[in-house]
């Protein structure tokens, strides 16, 4: 699978390996196939578990759920190492850059998509999925392709919580 596959579903469905907002740690540790480091917070009621450029942030109870998942795009710009470890253990291919333009594209093209606000961060251009609790930020800054992205690529991908109490 390439990235735009990838992202087009998540943005569609709100999961990623079939992982979603309150799976739990033994679910991710079964589904994703990649070395990690785990971060709990001082107060141990948080976690973050760092997979290079994916990051998956967990609340404790019973047992540790998902309560949001990061996909820093913009690090592959400089370490793409990470994205061949990641297509290596996971086997989703992710570019040194990925356009906005081509995610749109790819979502123009499928049924059924939800739809997307906007909002102007500045720097940064906020595409939010509200239904499927997914907010994708565009580099709207930084015009040419280096050890960063260009203008125009895509910065991060993340799902969230719906609920803000955590």
């Amino acid at each position: 699978m390439n990235a735009i596959e990838f992202l087009t579903s998540l943005i569609r469905s709100g999961k990623l390996y079939g992982l979603g907002i309150g799976s739990t740690l033994d679910d991710v540790n079964q589904s994703i196939r990649c070395d990690f480091i785990d971060d709990v917070s001082k107060s141990g009621l948080s976690m973050r578990r760092d997979y290079g450029f994916f990051e998956f942030s967990f609340k404790s109870g019973p047992e540790w759920v998902i309560s949001a998942v990061s996909i820093q795009l913009h690090r592959l710009a400089s370490n793409f190492e990470m994205a061949e470890e990641w297509q290596r253990g996971m086997g989703t291919y992710f570019p040194q850059y990925t356009a906005w333009r081509e995610l749109q594209g790819a979502l123009s093209r499928v049924q059924e998509y939800p739809s997307l606000t906007v909002k102007d961060q500045g720097d940064f251009i906020e595409y939010r999925a509200d239904s499927t609790n997914v907010s994708i930020i565009v580099n709207n800054d930084h015009e040419e392709r280096d050890c960063s992205v260009g203008q125009g690529d895509l910065w991060s991908v993340s799902l969230w919580s719906a609920t803000r109490s955590e």
